[in-house]
């Protein structure tokens, strides 16, 4: 297992949750990592990316100003700080990771992406 993620859970509407992503990727800190999401019933969805070693970051509309993703290299995790959340919050967080060429490169696609966790449960009741 090279991704592990952990942190959902249930929480009220207006609440917090940070999930955590435990890489063992021997050269974590040439990696971009990305959040990604699926809801039931829905397709996965990219939530947030962070370049390398700590290049730009992205947020898909709905999360702007909610949600920051963040990392460190030295401990090889990467983080998914929610807050504010929201009923439509709710699905499967999945963390994943790739090679980045260059520490200005990301990507916003899943199939561009080789190394995943196994997702963590968030579910925001309203």
């Amino acid at each position: 297992v090279q991704l592990q993620a952990s942190g959902g859970g249930l929480v009220q509407a207006g609440g917090s949750l940070r999930l955590s992503c435990t890489a063992s990727v021997r050269t974590f800190d040439r990696h971009a990592t990305a959040w990604f999401r699926q809801a039931p019933g829905k397709e996965r969805e990219i939530v947030a990316h962070i370049g390398r070693p700590v290049g730009s970051t992205y947020y898909t509309d709905s999360v702007k100003g909610r949600f920051t993703i963040s990392r460190d290299n030295a401990k090889k995790m990467v983080y998914l700080q929610m807050n504010s959340l929201k009923p439509e919050d709710t699905g499967l967080y999945f963390c994943a990771a790739r090679a980045a060429i260059t520490s200005a490169s990301w990507y916003s696609s899943g199939i561009e992406y080789d190394l995943w966790g196994q997702g963590t449960l968030v579910t925001v009741s309203s």
